[in-house]
């Protein structure tokens, strides 16, 4: 088993930055790679942007290229969301999730933390 505990969300106003952490314990040797999803109020969870565990490569979608960045310590077993020039519409409770093998669905989910981005 794998457990994830995210923190790092707040309020920011409109331009600001915040990161986000994702801790890792458990069977964190089982990880191929970790991702980062979004669900705002009222809409689907939606899939942000994804680090491999080992090689360290990353991926973000289109809506967050150029302003959000995934890096991860793996001493500290930790993946971080580092948001810049936030929006509005970025507002969404954050999660971070684990899985085994890159073709694989993510496992492990951490419990969410709330990014609010004020006007």
């Amino acid at each position: 088993q794998v457990q994830l505990a995210e923190s790092g969300g707040g309020l920011v106003q409109a331009g600001g930055s915040l990161r986000l952490s994702c801790a890792a314990s458990g069977r964190t040797f089982s990880i191929n790679a970790m991702g980062w999803f979004r669900q705002a109020p009222g809409k689907d969870r939606e899939f942000v942007g994804r680090i491999d565990w080992s090689g360290g490569n990353t991926y973000c979608v289109d809506a967050v290229k150029g302003r959000f960045t995934i890096s991860r310590d793996n001493a500290k077993s930790t993946v971080y969301l580092q948001m810049n020039k936030l929006k509005p519409e970025d507002t969404a409770v954050y999660y971070c999730a684990a899985k085994r093998s890159d073709y694989g669905r993510y496992e492990y989910w951490g419990q969410g933390t709330q990014v609010t981005v004020s006007s």
